[in-house]
């Protein structure tokens, strides 16, 4: 984090001790030496006061740190979209193979642990949709964008905003077809293939 050693530069670009320092935002010199060693942070009481004592906006005071946390949370949600997606993806696949094989040869418990990993499939997909709704990224090339830790500029935005219901749609189409193939196809090879 940047809040402690801005306090320290701050505090010694205005010649105050810790002792002043701690006088001016009524603290103790103990707790002016954690928060310039990161050891603690300052609540936002403090942080008004640190403003006021080194004359300069509370965002300039911890911009630093600011940049820092929003880069450590974008960078945590892009790694869960990616883990997320691809607990999608497998789970959709595995179930697909084991409900087909499973219908055809009229094995119940293996149907049902079918559907449970289709249902853990869906689950990965809702969080993919949360983190997508949280930053509000709907098309491929917003999500691209935000896999990358970018960000679209407004016109951009608008562009994609305007394709969001026929993506969605189409994607409601494809996912159909898609799975129906998959169903039929994986029929077609038990049925013919493999338990002949």
């Amino acid at each position: 984090m940047e809040l402690g050693k801005n306090i320290k530069e701050l505090r010694a670009k205005h010649n105050y001790s810790q002792e002043d320092l701690a006088e001016l935002v009524y603290v103790t010199r103990q707790t002016i030496s954690k928060w310039e060693t990161d050891k603690n942070y300052p609540d936002i009481n403090s942080l008004i006061l640190l403003s006021k004592a080194f004359n300069i906006t509370i965002d300039n005071l911890i911009k630093g740190d600011l940049e820092i946390m929003k880069q450590k949370i974008e960078s945590s949600d892009i790694a869960k979209i990616k883990k997320y997606s691809w607990l999608m993806r497998i789970g959709i696949a595995v179930s697909a193979v084991v409900m087909s094989a499973s219908w055809y040869a009229g094995f119940i418990p293996g149907f049902v642990i079918g559907i449970i990993v289709f249902v853990g499939a869906c689950t990965a997909a809702y969080k993919v949709k949360c983190i997508k709704i949280q930053y509000d990224v709907v098309t491929y090339r917003e999500i691209c964008a935000f896999m990358k830790g970018e960000t679209l500029d407004e016109i951009e935005k608008a562009r994609e905003s305007g394709k969001r219901m026929y993506q969605l749609v189409l994607y409601v189409l494809i996912c159909m077809l898609l799975g129906g193939t998959i169903s039929i196809t994986l029929y077609w090879i038990f049925a013919n293939l493999v338990w002949r």
